[in-house]
């Protein structure tokens, strides 16, 4: 896509018009104008990193499509990143494909899921990634250009737009972008990588597929048990329990986190308490239609379903299904993650619903460099 200038370097706007309407007539946007992209803009990019143009970053076998260096390159520049924001886009991708998920389709889903990339480490610093107020919020280049680049690839390696191969009912706004640093400096606990034996100083980059951000307004209370119960009464909401159990991440605000690290809980301890409180009473699941699984797809259907059969926890406490047993949303306490992220100025944190009964590692991946 060249550019005219007006012989002085500077681009003739007319001509920079003419690009981004170039570009939305063949359907590269995600509906906002993007960053008309040359060859040596491309080929910043491509410097940044030691893979080859054609090295393949992801593939989606079920679509018969793949997405070379080259191509995350070019949609890293469309989205407006930086080149030496090429290295963590990159990695995303790798956290990604080490997650899983997107080979199963499930971007193409009707759910509305989207990644939530977890940057940690020096790079935060280095390239102005927002770890601190308003950190799911727009205002910083690099949180919402990385994260964008994930999504315009997504258009146009993959073709996943909507209404057409992605059949979001809703979607969600993270599906043009959601990466976010941790606040390491004012947490009090180690960052999110180091519990998965990465040192506490190297970058690296961990991404999730979520389907929504819940926020907590919990202002009213310095006890860690009433905190924590809040917390995983979000968690618990039945509206987020599509499979037989879910999974969260917690992005704890510094104040919330200080809160309960001054009591003397560490991270460990917030898992496992917030697993035990995550619960639905069996005759409040049978009220809204969840209180069975599907014998095929283990999602939650009503009793009377042609498929239902009890559920994993009824197997294993047949007491549970009867009165007011209670059933744990939470496979395992290892399925909640905790990240310190946003001002110090407030009791606000966030539940971030996750996709899946997760429970293993989270895919942290080192940023090349980092």
């Amino acid at each position: 896509m060249p550019v005219g200038s007006d012989g002085g370097g500077v681009p003739d706007p007319a001509a920079v018009q003419d690009a981004i309407e170039y570009c939305y007539e063949r359907g590269w946007t995600d509906g906002l104008p993007v960053v008309p992209c040359d060859q040596a803009l491309l080929d910043r990019f491509l410097a940044q990193t030691d893979r080859g143009p054609d090295d393949v970053v992801f593939a989606m076998p079920h679509l018969n499509r793949h997405c070379t260096v080259r191509l995350a390159a070019l949609n890293a520049a469309m989205a407006g990143c930086r080149p030496e924001y090429f290295p963590v886009v990159l990695a995303a991708w790798d956290s990604l494909a080490a997650e899983g998920y997107l080979a199963k389709g499930i971007w193409q889903s009707t759910t509305g899921t989207a990644p939530m990339l977890v940057v940690n480490g020096p790079v935060r610093e280095r390239i102005g990634l927002n770890s601190r107020g308003n950190v799911f919020g727009p205002g910083f280049r690099a949180n919402a250009t990385i994260g964008r680049a994930l999504r315009l690839t997504a258009l146009n390696a993959f073709g996943l737009r909507p209404r057409e191969l992605d059949q979001a009912t809703q979607g969600t706004p993270a599906k043009y972008t959601l990466c976010v640093a941790e606040n390491e400096e004012e947490s009090p606990w180690a960052p999110l990588p180091a519990e998965y034996g990465f040192a506490a100083g190297e970058s690296t980059v961990t991404a999730m597929t979520i389907r929504s951000v819940v926020h907590v307004e919990a202002r009213h209370t310095g006890v860690p048990e009433q905190l924590l119960r809040d917390f995983a009464d979000t968690v618990a909401r039945t509206g987020a329990l599509l499979h037989e159990t879910i999974s969260a991440c917690l992005v704890l605000s510094p104040e919330h986190a200080h809160l309960l690290a001054g009591a003397g809980w560490d991270k460990p301890r917030i898992r496992e308490f917030v697993h035990g409180a995550a619960v639905r009473s069996r005759a409040g699941l049978d009220r809204v239609g969840k209180g069975s699984v599907s014998r095929k797809s283990r999602w939650r259907v009503p009793a009377d379903h042609p498929d239902a059969v009890p559920d994993r926890e009824a197997e294993i406490d047949p007491d549970s299904t009867v009165g007011d047993g209670r059933v744990h949303v939470l496979r395992s306490p290892e399925t909640v993650l905790v990240v310190v992220a946003g001002a110090s100025n407030s009791g606000v944190s966030a539940v971030v619903e996750t996709f899946g009964p997760r429970g293993d590692s989270p895919c942290v991946v080192p940023v090349p460099g980092g």
